[in-house]
């Protein structure tokens, strides 16, 4: 093959896998002579930059000085890819296919705008805060925010769908007890991320698996040993924390804020119906930009039905039929705001719109050009192959996997892809070195899949600190899970415990064995 174009003979390439973007399909010759410094330039120059935006603009950053960071990084990425001859043309399609590997997401993100408009409209998120302000206390807020977000992302398989609904109303509650919104969040955010990690509905959990080729309730039963301990120590924290807050009870603040959204709104039991469908139909398996849409669609009706006073105030409409119309679509397209005195109450009545989610969308598109740039042009796969020849010993394999995992969540910026590549590049050296498949798979959503939240420009970071309104990095220090798990799966394996192998004299086995020792 000739070295000047490494896309020019197939048969070269690495085995595609039906899991990749074809433009991942790079030839191990390109990826060999590539320089080990010219991969590390894009993501010096992205890391300096976006240190040079948090110094100048603070919380700011993301709102358009880290969009330019990334777009930056990605042109020195294709310089070095011109540099190697590698076409233009194959360099947008990485773009084009990267981009496209995020657009679910995107299309989520917009829904869960509609869906934030239409439950604040309807009077949906301001009930589920009054409701909760009269059961939950403040010394066990905290413990409860990560059981209730766990089961809820157990039974629906969706992280996403949790933060945007019950997430939503549980940051309202936590504000009315006193709470930073940044541990709320981080109790919110850890209790999701267990859930939809252990759900058997959950894309990650059945990717990963897949991609390490074992099956999907092996994958879980075996995950257990590292996430249960992971969680259960979330609790305690949370539950600590809690116990030593200030308030010793329902404040009077909080008395105050449920009689001004008791004042703007119907509550009603009836509007947990709205809530309850949404869930219904992310359980059911249904696309959860479906489940979203019609979760704002129910919240729309349900605002015309129980909140007359509220449409009108927010549709102004010439009639109750035009109010009607305008206040719907207002609450899905933009942010609405629902007039209060009393100030706190002010700040739960606002909630963003599909507009509300635009800069979000463009970090995404930014980071996704970035990382198709850095894949296209083999640059990522030169940084992360070494990796798997220093991994000597099976600690050293796990650590290997789990640094790879957290490299790509921060370069490539697609949780996807962060199981996807490091379970395509280490599969092999598991199967040699006589370890089961589900310790690659357990590693794999150890480090994958809960880290992409702590990343302010990853698919996950972005979305969810858009919808709880809280920078990623305030909350990263408070998501307790999501810094325990990649830290318990490489514990777990210094330590020799519950490393399974596989069977003697069949590496293909499914019938595997667990080693005490792990070597």
């Amino acid at each position: 093959m000739s070295k000047d174009n490494p896309y020019s003979s197939p048969s070269k390439t690495n085995p595609p896998t039906p899991d990749l973007p074809d433009f991942l399909t790079v030839s191990d010759e390109h990826i060999d002579s590539i320089p080990l410094w010219y991969a590390f330039v894009p993501v010096v120059v992205l890391i300096a930059l976006l240190a040079v935006n948090v110094y100048f603009y603070k919380d700011d950053a993301t709102y358009g000085p880290n969009q330019i960071a990334l777009v930056v990084a990605a042109v020195t990425a294709g310089l070095f890819g011109w540099i190697l001859k590698v076409p233009f043309n194959k360099m947008l399609e990485g773009i084009n296919a990267s981009i496209g590997s995020a657009l679910n997401a995107i299309l989520i993100l917009l829904m869960i705008g509609a869906l934030a408009g239409t439950w604040m409209l309807s009077g949906v998120v301001p009930a589920m805060v009054c409701y909760g302000l009269q059961i939950l206390s403040p010394g066990t807020f905290l413990f409860a925010c990560v059981v209730i977000c766990s089961l809820v992302s157990v039974i629906t398989g969706s992280s996403w769908s949790t933060i945007a609904t019950v997430g939503i109303a549980l940051l309202g509650i936590g504000q009315a007890l006193g709470f930073n919104n940044a541990i709320t969040a981080g109790a919110i955010i850890s209790g999701a991320y267990f859930g939809d990690k252990m759900s058997p509905l959950s894309d990650t959990t059945n990717l990963a698996p897949a991609m390490a080729g074992t099956d999907l309730f092996t994958h879980i039963r075996y995950m257990a040993w590292t996430t249960v301990p992971s969680i259960v120590i979330t609790l305690i924290a949370f539950l600590a924390i809690g116990m030593s807050n200030d308030v010793s009870g329902p404040t009077d603040q909080s008395g105050e804020l449920v009689a001004a959204l008791s004042e703007k709104f119907n509550i009603s039991l009836w509007l947990m119906l709205v809530p309850l469908a949404t869930l219904v139909l992310v359980a059911m398996k249904f696309d959860a930009v479906v489940a979203l849409f019609c979760g704002s669609v129910l919240g729309g009706v349900c605002a015309i039905v129980m909140q007359p006073e509220v449409v009108r105030e927010i549709g102004a409409g010439a009639n109750y039929l035009e109010s009607s119309y305008m206040a719907v679509v207002n609450a899905m397209k933009d942010s609405i705001e629902v007039a209060t005195d009393f100030e706190p109450a002010q700040k739960l009545m606002q909630a963003k719109g599909m507009y509300g989610m635009m800069n979000t969308v463009w970090l995404i598109i930014c980071a996704m050009c970035f990382g198709g740039v850095m894949e296209a042009t083999g640059l990522l796969q030169r940084i992360t192959r070494p990796l798997v020849s220093v991994a000597n010993s099976t600690a050293s394999l796990v650590a290997t996997t789990t640094g790879s995992c957290l490299f790509l969540n921060v370069t490539a910026s697609d949780q996807y892809l962060a199981i996807v590549v490091p379970g395509r590049m280490f599969r092999k050296t598991y199967q040699e070195r006589g370890l089961a498949p589900e310790n690659l798979s357990r590693t794999l959503e150890d480090a994958g899949t809960v880290t992409s939240v702590l990343v302010p420009w990853n698919t996950c970071g972005a979305a969810q600190s858009t919808v709880l309104g809280v920078e990623t990095l305030a909350y990263l220090p408070y998501c307790f899970f999501n810094i325990l798990s990649p830290l318990m799966t490489m514990l777990v394996a210094a330590a020799g415990f519950k490393i399974a192998k596989l069977t003697q004299g069949n590496p293909d086995n499914d019938d595997h064995v667990l080693d005490a020792t792990g070597r």
